[in-house]
């Protein structure tokens, strides 16, 4: 299958806008490339189907409407045959540290693991959860404070399945994977059977209806998807299968967002809510009593 590429040349002080823009039309699609001679230009790149007239008509008017507040050049289109983007979409990722111990690896790559990694070998696929956005890496901070042998856990738009098997390779009991993409759910199975967590890791179509079949309380709910989703399914409820004492980590909110989805969160009766910030980015820390 041939590719649009679509890319945006973008600084310091845009790139958050514009991935969050593109992140919104095309759910973890936004690849950022950092000019190492030019460390201020970066390139934001989206790969689309050839059919996806209204997606990239969506991109095109949102980036035009930004560029009214900050100076944003217009988005670049070209054809990418099958062959030419499998290369150019796997070169966008390299081995990754985040945090104390986690190490992501693409499948493709090697790596002479150190005492203490845990490494997460991931081929993402079209699904979101590179490691690269902001939010993952918040959530895999979040991962190293939180995560307690065999615990259960909810990753709540598990997008390629990094913060399932990440939490599963820190010791896990059984974590609960859920997306609403095919894709995503064909990515995380895949990237969960290669890290040899498939028996801790469930990976299933759907998002809060599925909960009910499983019916004891989390003891850790992951949520990174975007300010308006966490809104959405705080609002049906999601907390109530938050065991008490259990953690709460929501990401994916841009700071101007934050305090809107804390109060929501707080409403709902989740205490102690930390911020944790990275760039524009927050994820939200909690307690349900």
């Amino acid at each position: 299958m041939d590719w649009i590429e679509a890319s945006v040349q973008v600084n310091g002080e845009t790139v958050d806008a514009v991935s969050e823009l593109i992140n919104r039309y095309v759910p973890g699609g936004a690849v950022i490339e950092q000019d190492p001679d030019t460390p201020d230009s970066l390139t934001i790149k989206v790969f689309l189907s050839p059919d996806a007239h209204q997606t990239r008509h969506k991109i095109t008017q949102g980036l035009w409407h930004l560029g009214q507040i900050h100076p944003i050049p217009e988005p670049h289109f070209r054809l990418l045959p099958h062959q030419e983007w499998a290369e150019a979409w796997r070169t966008q990722f390299q081995v990754l540290r985040i945090g104390q111990r986690v190490v992501v690896k693409p499948s493709w790559l090697t790596y002479s693991t150190a005492s203490g990694d845990i490494v997460v070998e991931l081929d993402p696929g079209m699904a979101f959860g590179t490691g690269l956005h902001p939010s993952t890496q918040l959530c895999v901070y979040a991962l190293e404070d939180l995560v307690r042998q065999d615990m259960r856990v909810l990753d709540l738009g598990t997008g390629s399945g990094i913060l399932a098997i990440t939490a599963a390779l820190m010791g896990a009991g059984r974590v609960v994977a859920l997306d609403v993409d095919e894709l995503a759910v064909k990515a995380a199975t895949a990237n969960a059977t290669a890290n040899g967590v498939a028996g801790q890791v469930q990976v299933e179509l759907g998002s809060i209806e599925r909960l009910p079949s499983h019916a004891a309380p989390f003891e850790l709910m992951l949520v990174n998807i975007e300010a308006r989703v966490v809104l959405e399914l705080v609002s049906r409820d999601l907390l109530s299968y938050l065991a008490p004492g259990g953690r709460f980590v929501g990401a994916g909110i841009l700071e101007n967002q934050a305090d809107g989805v804390a109060a929501a969160l707080g409403e709902k009766g989740l205490c102690d809510i930390e911020t944790r910030c990275q760039g524009d980015w927050v994820a939200l820390v909690g307690t349900m009593p």
